[in-house]
């Protein structure tokens, strides 16, 4: 279903705003110069976090390590990888209040975009039901019946990201 699948666009896409911890889908985003291609970095590297402060990536290619070193530091994470050589260690400093306030207006553009999917999606359908009523496939009481069934589950999935971005921006306003 649409809106379930605008849905998790919008979980996967807040887990790649940081928060004061981290956590592997940081790095989500990146992409690595590698065998002549842009590649994520999962596909190159193990990301794992063993300490709530450190992201340690490991390269299944050591060749890879200046690559994915630069494409960290590249990225707009404002991240400063570590290269030891063997792995590289990503340390994750402290959010002050100023960078906090930035990532939370960012998760209110997410979660906007995400209503937006889901409007779309009640659009489409609600489209689908007039089409019907008017090739008389349902009677009229039916449509209605099935527009108001719609705009039930259009704010129930408007009130779960409304839910998850509340979440989300007191993770990241947690000091």
């Amino acid at each position: 279903m649409r809106m379930e699948d605008a849905l998790e666009a919008i979980r996967r896409e807040f887990a790649t705003v940081r928060t004061g911890k981290a956590t592997p889908a940081l790095l989500d985003s990146v992409r690595v110069e590698a065998y002549g291609s842009q590649m994520p970095l999962n596909q190159v590297a193990t990301v794992n976090t063993p300490e709530p402060s450190m992201i340690m990536v490991q390269p299944f290619d050591k060749t890879l390590l200046g690559d994915i070193e630069r494409a960290i530091m590249t990225s707009d994470l404002g991240l400063n990888p570590m290269n030891d050589g063997n792995v590289i260690r990503v340390p994750i400093p402290p959010l002050n209040e100023e960078r906090r306030k930035e990532f939370v207006k960012i998760l209110h553009k997410m979660a906007e975009e995400g209503r937006i999917s889901i409007r779309h999606a009640r659009r489409t359908v609600r489209d689908e039901i007039h089409e019907l009523v008017k090739e008389h496939e349902i009677g009229e009481d039916e449509g209605r019946r099935r527009e108001d069934q719609l705009e039930k589950l259009t704010h129930q999935y408007t009130d779960k990201i409304d839910a998850m971005l509340k979440a989300k921006e007191a993770e990241v306003m947690a000091i």
